[in-house]
């Protein structure tokens, strides 16, 4: 039981590091702002998807956040690396950048596995 809170606790902060506390300190840059130009998107889209990454991050990481909530920022956040993965893989094709979405979504998967098999699932 302590291994799976061990490793539910360190996916799970990883995710609130590179989801919440990354994106707000850095969307404002340059460098995000031409990220998501470079993948056709306006920039508007860029600071939602911040808001919502802060949000979900937030939802994740605080233990007083009711399982449902959390339930659907999981849900947010697979839709988000699924969709960032194929914008990344229909813009710049196969390279490294585009599997990143995918090795923070395998990140998520364990934390979602552990989520569960630590606290179970209650309505």
């Amino acid at each position: 039981m302590k291994r799976d809170r061990i490793i539910y606790w360190v996916t799970t902060t990883l995710i609130f590091l590179f989801e919440g506390v990354l994106p707000a300190f850095t969307s404002q840059t340059e460098m995000a702002k031409e990220g998501i130009r470079h993948l056709g998107y306006p920039e508007y889209f860029g600071n939602a998807l911040v808001v919502f990454k802060v949000l979900g991050a937030l939802a994740l990481i605080v233990p007083a956040v009711p399982k449902r909530v959390k339930e659907w920022a999981y849900a947010g956040f697979a839709f988000d690396f699924i969709f960032a993965a194929i914008s990344h893989f229909a813009v710049d094709g196969v390279n490294g950048q585009s599997f990143f979405p995918l090795i923070v979504l395998a990140i998520l998967v364990v934390s979602y596995i552990y989520y569960h098999k630590t606290y179970g699932y209650q309505k």
